[in-house]
């Protein structure tokens, strides 16, 4: 007796072990209607969904989704043949079924069934709930949006909208309530706004008036209170990818410091997770190292010095992560608040060498440009009205000419009576650059990889100090920008004044 006891146990040890080394994953998925065909698995990560597997589907509607590496929990899609046509599902166990029916994406959804795992069940059962009370709301927008619908009928449907909205609500909540755990309830939590508290509950001045800026640092302080950061799974759902582009865009200040100091503060809450740590970071990076934005290139430098640079990019090769540190390298002499390289060329005599660093201005533009560049033919007479205007209230102009060949360059500067210095660099002194280094030096005559000039014209307005005020920036805009900065009253820079000149001489 005791040996049968003995040899159960080991049976019962035995087969319990099995389940628990069980690796990868095996999803079933039944589609009524649907036969001899292949369909695709595709999961979420950020804003889009990836192609994760394909499966054969048999005469009976069955495909099985298998592999030996378990997949990552988020939100995932069958997607049918033609591509476009799919149902959505939450994966967080690795062995289950699904089963529907054949049809639109609709009708797949309603008529989803779950077997095997009940977090999938829970957000199944969800959307089975919002689909219907979106096509009950259908009719009510109609009437809302309808022009000729009278002021009751209005009232009355954005009425029942409402009713609609809380039971949706409340369907969440009632969830949330009796599945704390669930990651389902993690995903409400996520795509959730701060609550701000009413305005009694506001803190008082010193005044006595309630404190009108509350609202505002309060939700700042919470945005992220109810995200959790250390959870990866959010990656793959398109909440947290929108959450964090509103914050990024929306949320914060439109300024290079404040994103700087946020994102860095964001990134040091993912404490230790390295698929949210790598999400945050490679998205700051890439938004900002094409930004147009002036001076919002600071903000590439920054994370190209903190998190690249530094080695803390692990999931980058040597040659991908060689190249964003080179852009770094080449952006960062002339990032707004840096002091400009300085530039040491040629006039148009081809006989005097300029310092830009010589310049006594309270401001200085310095302009990059070329004669035979259209849109430079518009801008420069543009800087020439604008340097007239201003020249008296301590702004010059520093142009720098980027042909290789002096004559087409040196004729449109008389022809336009371009009166503010105009250097630049000729075959000759590129040909010999070395026996000239007595006069200037190899980043003056680099200025194309010194100051990144892919295009032209480029603008660029430092201060007394040669410190980067702003770049990027169009002639009307720099007229505004000096009018402020020197107090003066903002007029429109027009080119036509400049050709007006022209015509009367």
């Amino acid at each position: 007796m005791k040996k049968n006891i003995l040899i159960l146990a080991l049976i019962v040890a035995s087969i319990t072990n099995s389940f628990s080394q069980k690796g990868g994953y095996e999803i079933k998925v039944k589609i009524d209607g649907l036969k001899d065909t292949v369909c695709y698995l595709a999961g979420y990560y950020g804003p889009k969904q990836y192609y994760k597997d394909t499966a054969k589907v048999n005469k009976n509607g069955l495909a099985v989704f298998k592999g030996d590496t378990e997949l990552p929990g988020g939100i995932y899609s069958v997607v049918l043949p033609d591509n476009a046509t799919y149902f959505e599902f939450l994966l967080i166990d690795q062995f289950f079924s699904l089963e529907t029916k054949l049809g639109n994406q609709q009708v797949m959804s309603e008529n989803l069934q779950v077997t095997g795992s009940d977090e999938t069940s829970l957000f199944v059962d969800y959307l089975k709930f919002v689909g219907k009370k979106q096509v009950s709301a259908t009719p009510y927008r109609k009437q809302y949006s309808d022009s000729t619908a009278s002021k009751s009928q209005k009232e009355k449907a954005k009425t029942k909208l409402q009713e609609i909205e809380k039971e949706v609500t409340d369907y969440k909540l009632n969830l949330m309530e009796t599945h704390p755990n669930s990651f389902v309830t993690k995903l409400f939590k996520a795509s959730q706004e701060p609550e701000i508290p009413e305005s009694k509950d506001w803190p008082t001045l010193e005044n006595g008036k309630k404190d009108s800026l509350f609202p505002r640092r309060f939700y700042l302080a919470n945005y992220w209170a109810n995200v959790d950061l250390k959870d990866d799974r959010l990656l793959r759902s398109p909440v947290f990818h929108g959450r964090l582009q509103k914050y990024i865009d929306n949320v914060i200040l439109q300024h290079p410091d404040t994103i700087i100091k946020s994102a860095d503060a964001l990134i040091a809450k993912t404490n230790g997770d390295d698929e949210m740590f790598k999400y945050i970071v490679h998205y700051v990076t890439n938004k900002y190292e094409r930004s147009e934005i002036m001076c919002m290139d600071r903000v590439f430098v920054h994370m190209g010095e903190k998190y690249y640079e530094s080695g803390k990019a692990f999931w980058m090769d040597s040659t991908k992560l060689a190249k964003v540190v080179e852009r770094v390298v080449k952006m960062r002499p002339t990032v707004c608040g840096a002091k400009t390289p300085n530039v040491i060329l040629q006039d148009t005599s081809e006989s005097k060498w300029v310092s830009l660093y010589d310049i006594n201005a309270k401001y200085t533009i310095l302009y990059f440009w070329d004669s035979g560049c259209s849109h430079c033919k518009k801008e420069t007479p543009k800087l020439k009205t604008l340097y007239d205007k201003y020249k008296n209230n301590g702004v010059e102009v520093f142009a720098v000419g980027t042909e290789f060949e002096g004559d087409a360059w040196r004729k449109y500067i008389r022809e336009n009576d371009l009166n503010f210095i105009n250097v630049s660099d000729n075959p000759e002194i590129n040909k010999n650059a070395y026996q000239y280094l007595k006069y200037t030096t190899i980043e003056s005559l680099n200025f194309r990889d010194t100051y990144d000039i892919y295009s032209t014209p480029r603008v660029f307005l430092l201060d007394e100090n040669k410190e980067i005020i702003a770049k990027r920036i169009g002639i009307d805009q720099l007229d505004n920008l000096l009018a402020d900065k020197l107090g003066l009253p903002k007029t429109e820079v027009k080119e036509e004044n400049t050709k007006s000149k022209k015509k009367k001489k």
